[in-house]
């Protein structure tokens, strides 16, 4: 499955839910106010845009903002909510596409990082970041923590929601360290919508090596956008690492 067939034009006329889920003002408020913060006066990158979910309230606090997004029809979910000279987007892959200019933040939310399939796209995406930083730009990362500790033993499967007319479970490869979402939609009658993602996933420890290998220090690690503590048993982290000031060491 590649991405590009995934995010097609029907995962974009889905993905957006005004108001709940990811749009809940609960949700979307703490991430907004956070990359506000880290942002300060300069200008902000988002890997993997999307149809504008955290870019387009990110912009109306003021922040310039600028996009990244590999998906034809995303993008045109976020042409219908703001223009090219509000939010400018580049059309191409996360890992390799070079966006115009220079950022003090760049910002990757909601898993995206593990729809790179491979070690070494993920590592190549943290080293494109990089390259758009000014020194002392930060990386923010929103990432799950796997379940494997959910892992009954001999089978390959976790069920991680199950409600009215839902059904999502993970299949697992931890040899090669693969997951596919499964997300089963389905109403009063005996049909049901399946629709899949492949994941590469990533323990925290790699990903902090992941950013050393792009110079980046890790700055802080919290369970959520609002700062709690990062525990062994928070389901996911939002990780913020940093270039140094001085990139010649002087």
């Amino acid at each position: 499955m590649r991405q590009e067939d995934i995010w097609d034009a029907e995962a974009a006329r889905r993905y957006d839910t005004p108001g709940v889920g990811m749009f809940a003002p609960e949700v979307l408020g703490p991430t907004v106010d956070r990359l506000a913060e880290l942002a300060g006066d300069g200008r902000a990158l988002e890997l993997a845009i999307g149809t504008g979910r955290v870019a387009v309230p990110l912009a109306g606090r003021g922040t310039p903002v600028a996009g990244i997004e590999l998906s034809r029809p995303m993008l045109e979910r976020l042409r219908g909510k703001v223009d090219e000279r509000t939010v400018p987007v580049v059309l191409g892959d996360m890992a390799t596409a070079r966006a115009p200019g220079e950022f003090s933040l760049v910002y990757l939310v909601f898993n995206t990082i593990s729809n790179l399939l491979t070690q070494a796209e993920q590592v190549a995406c943290f080293r494109n970041a990089a390259r758009h930083l000014v020194p002392g730009g930060r990386f923010v990362i929103e990432l799950w923590v796997p379940e494997l500790r959910a892992l009954p033993p001999g089978r390959a499967a976790t069920v991680f929601a199950a409600e009215p007319g839902y059904v999502g479970l993970d299949t697992y490869d931890v040899l090669h360290q693969h997951v596919v979402s499964h997300h089963f939609r389905f109403g009063a009658g005996r049909d049901a919508r399946l629709a899949r993602s492949p994941h590469r996933y990533i323990w925290p420890a790699e990903l902090d090596l992941m950013a050393q290998l792009a110079g980046f220090d890790l700055e802080a690690r919290h369970a959520d956008w609002a700062g709690t503590e990062f525990t062994a048993e928070s389901p996911s982290h939002v990780t913020v690492y940093r270039l140094p000031t001085d990139p010649a060491g002087t």
